[in-house]
């Protein structure tokens, strides 16, 4: 008992017991503690990624190529972003129909959000690209919608008429009615240029302007608002609107005219 008592009051005998409890300690930490927020997030992107690359697989590799890399019947997908993604499969053009004609039309969307968003993370990984626009980059807050008619009228009215009601182009391609179609999707038209579209990046129109063209079209298409100038004709411009004025209105001064004449002969055979 007296050698026991010895070696237990040993000088290093408190050492040893303080390096096996941390030994023990830091053993149980690294069992039992919880991933980083960054190793966290990092493995969530990778199986956001995953699931993304089963679903191009299963309905878009057909015509976009087993790694995106495109077809003779689709483009190449690297580096056109997650933004480019969530507004083609988003508005339903994509994946296109079996038929396709001068352009890919928008239909109904067959993906939830969720598989969306894993779409676009694995064409995302793929090069990069126009990222998915946040709320705050196309919420209507602090947009100025004198600022935003005068760029749109400039750089889009050409194509998507003066208040977006769409318009014709070539070979039976069109500009289509921006009336109801959500902001976001707006935004990454612009950012994207799909189709017959040309892109609007930010060195061209700043973010701030991409806003302000989007509450413009809020503004105009609004179920509230209400033409100052009577009937609008559905906002076609002032071409269809003076062909309108000038077959009905002096059509029918025409037209009274006519009558009135004949009926003035008349009164004379009379």
């Amino acid at each position: 008992m007296k050698k026991l008592s010895a070696r237990r009051r040993h000088p290093l005998a408190a050492v040893v017991v303080l390096l096996l409890a941390l030994l023990f300690s830091g053993g149980l930490y690294a069992v039992f503690a919880p991933t980083s927020k960054a190793e966290a997030d990092e493995t969530a992107q990778s199986l956001t990624i995953e699931e993304g690359k089963k679903l191009y697989s299963v309905g878009c590799a057909s015509c976009h190529g087993t790694g995106g890399q495109g077809t003779s019947d689709g483009p190449s997908l690297v580096g056109v972003g997650a933004a480019a993604v969530d507004f083609q499969v988003g508005t339903g053009r994509m994946p296109a129909a079996t038929s396709q004609g001068p352009q890919v039309p928008k239909k109904k969307n067959i993906y939830s959000q969720a598989e969306i968003d894993q779409l676009a993370a694995y064409i995302a990984s793929l090069g990069a690209g126009p990222a998915i626009p946040t709320e705050q980059q196309y919420g209507p807050q602090g947009a100025d919608i004198a600022k935003g008619g005068e760029l749109f009228r400039t750089n889009c009215a050409q194509c998507h008429n003066f208040t977006g009601k769409g318009g014709a182009l070539t070979h039976g391609k069109y500009a289509p009615d921006l009336e109801g179609v959500s902001p976001k999707h707006i935004y990454e038209a612009m950012q994207t240029g799909p189709q017959n579209m040309p892109s609007f990046p930010d060195t061209t129109l700043s973010e701030e302007n991409k806003k302000d063209i989007i509450a413009y079209l809020d503004a105009v298409n609004s179920s509230k608002s209400e033409s100052p100038g009577g009937l609008e004709l559905g906002g076609l411009g002032p071409v269809s609107e003076g062909l309108f004025g000038w077959i009905f209105g002096l059509g029918g001064l025409i037209a009274v005219a006519v009558w009135v004449a004949a009926r003035t002969a008349k009164a004379k055979k009379s």
